[in-house]
């Protein structure tokens, strides 16, 4: 049972949840960073070392490598933590129907890019450490203002458990010897409820604003998981227009991104809004960072909003970038991390490349990455349906990076 399940039991304990908590300190697994792809779910590879990290001397790192005579700190590569049971794949009959409005392009002219230090860590039971409940109730109170709510007649809750509970908790794990650690009895969320909507927000800064009951748009928009691209742009400008208080940027850009397909062949596309304005490095930043998300239930319905805002002020410095062209020389000699349980088979299965920055919970730093699709002639599926691994190589200059991939000779 993971910290989270634990702590939304809290508001419904009984022995059954007192039981499970006493176990889930020994059960609980780190979460992976990978985002999974609608593949991940059906290609379930049980064990096989995925990520090639490897500690090597920055020198060896490949272009840029030097950083002699600057101030930057030395970065380090988080280890992925993920059980093994997927990879980040993605299926599609042709490269070109994976889209998004990423605002990075081959053609832009980036000397640095900032990398930020992710205050957040969790421990080992899953608990975030670092979290700023301080900021976090004003990221909360201010997207509800967004949301045209009274701020100043909402109450906020955490879900730490009363004492009751955690005497009761406490009991049971004396009962059979185990440690009884503060850390369980920490809150990991804030919450607000007003009438028709619950709002929460968690250490990373994602406030969770769920509707009940679900919104039904006009009948002439089709909001459903799977909805044609023409018939999600048509509802992304409808929500662009109902929801602009709540979406709040100054020039607030559209990001259909998907086009990826399941194991039943159906297409999926997701709605979500950035601010483009400012430099391409800014709109780059609000891209991977600050963000809006709109989310459809089963009956095609707005049932849930979620604003994507990180705590993104410990920043570590700006640093020199790599071309895309360099991360493919890297790439072609096994100088990359994935997921994906094959070598990456030549760079002329790379289809795609793109920047973004790898944010998940367990980054040290947020910092940027070239990932690469590559076609995997292992995966391909009937009527030319085709898979599409993701690799990464780091954007910033490998000298800064303590622990680059190591290269694997033959490779190229």
């Amino acid at each position: 049972m993971s910290s989270r399940r634990f702590s939304e039991a809290m508001g419904e304990i009984d022995d059954r949840y007192v039981d499970e908590a006493v176990g889930y300190k020994k059960k609980a697994q780190k979460p992976g960073w990978i985002r999974w792809g609608a593949i991940a779910v059906c290609l379930a590879i049980m064990i096989y070392a995925g990520t090639k990290l490897f500690v090597q001397e920055p020198s060896d790192s490949g272009p840029g490598s030097s950083n002699q005579g600057s101030d930057l700190p030395m970065l380090a590569i988080s280890e992925d933590v993920s059980d093994g049971m997927g990879f980040e794949g993605y299926m599609a009959y042709d490269i070109s129907e994976l889209v998004s409005a990423n605002p990075w392009s081959e053609d832009a002219v980036i000397a640095t890019l900032p990398v930020y230090h992710n205050p957040v860590t969790y421990n080992e039971q899953m608990i975030a450490v670092g979290a700023d409940f301080d900021k976090m109730r004003e990221a909360l109170l201010e997207a509800a203002g967004r949301m045209g709510l009274d701020t100043n007649a909402l109450t906020v809750t955490d879900d730490a458990p009363d004492e009751a509970t955690r005497e009761k908790i406490t009991k049971k794990l004396q009962s059979v010897g185990d440690a009884v650690l503060d850390s369980y009895f920490e809150p990991t969320k804030l919450t607000i409820k007003s009438k028709g909507l619950e709002m929460e927000v968690d250490p990373a800064m994602t406030v969770k604003i769920s509707f009940d009951p679900a919104v039904s748009l006009p009948e002439e928009y089709h909001f459903t998981h799977h909805s044609s691209y023409e018939e999600i742009s048509h509802v992304a400008e409808y929500l662009k227009t109902e929801y602009k208080d709540l979406i709040g940027f100054d020039d607030p850009r559209i990001n259909i991104y998907g086009g990826d397909y399941n194991i039943y062949s159906q297409q999926g596309y997701r709605i979500e809004f950035f601010d483009s304005k400012g430099s391409v490095t800014e709109q780059i930043i609000n891209y991977n960072f600050n963000r809006v998300a709109f989310y459809c239930d089963d009956e095609g319905k707005l049932f849930l909003a979620r604003i994507y805002q990180p705590d993104l002020s410990e920043v570590v410095g700006d640093y020199p970038i790599i071309t895309s062209k360099e991360a493919g020389e890297l790439l072609s000699n096994g100088i990359y991390i994935t997921t994906v349980p094959y070598e990456m088979p030549g760079m002329e299965y790379v289809k795609k490349v793109e920047l973004i920055y790898r944010k998940g919970d367990q980054e040290k730093y947020y910092m940027p990455y070239y990932r690469f699709y590559v076609e995997l002639p292992e995966r391909e599926r009937g009527e030319e349906m085709k898979t599409y691994g993701a690799y990464y190589v780091p954007a910033v200059s490998g000298g800064y990076i303590s622990n680059m991939p190591a290269a694997d000779s033959g490779k190229g």
